[in-house]
């Protein structure tokens, strides 16, 4: 396959699962009342400071997202949202079918990938000379 095929193809899924995990953040920190009934939701899994643990979710979809999408810091943003998408996988959704988990895993598989492998050559890391 040619390279360049392949560079689009990983780019396309890195803004892809970028953009679409910034959608699930957004949507809890901005729309009314979600984060409240989000806030509730980590406090019911047990999690201590359910506020806390709660912001921190939301911003990994949000920013890390973002961050994903764009390529910027790359292997944490994945990193970090691949744990929130564990916690919803197996933990709030652990006794769930597998229907309802099945997104959290799809994403979570996504950001093993990029957590382990970067961003790819036209991600920002590179042109910033980092890694990533």
């Amino acid at each position: 396959m040619n390279a360049t095929l392949q560079l689009l193809a990983l780019t396309v899924m890195r803004v892809g699962a970028g953009l679409m995990m910034a959608t699930h953040g957004y949507g809890k920190i901005f729309e009314d009342g979600r984060m409240e009934k989000f806030t509730a939701g980590v406090g019911d899994m047990g999690f201590p400071f359910p506020g806390l643990f709660a912001w921190l979710a939301a911003l990994s979809e949000l920013v890390g997202g973002v961050c994903l999408a764009l390529g910027l810091g790359t292997r944490v943003s994945a990193f970090l949202i691949a744990g929130t998408m564990f916690v919803a996988a197996f933990i709030r959704h652990g006794a769930d079918p597998f229907a309802k988990k099945e997104l959290a895993l799809l994403y979570l598989v996504v950001m093993v990938y990029f957590a382990v492998c970067g961003g790819g050559r036209w991600a920002l890391d590179k042109f910033l000379g980092k890694k990533g």
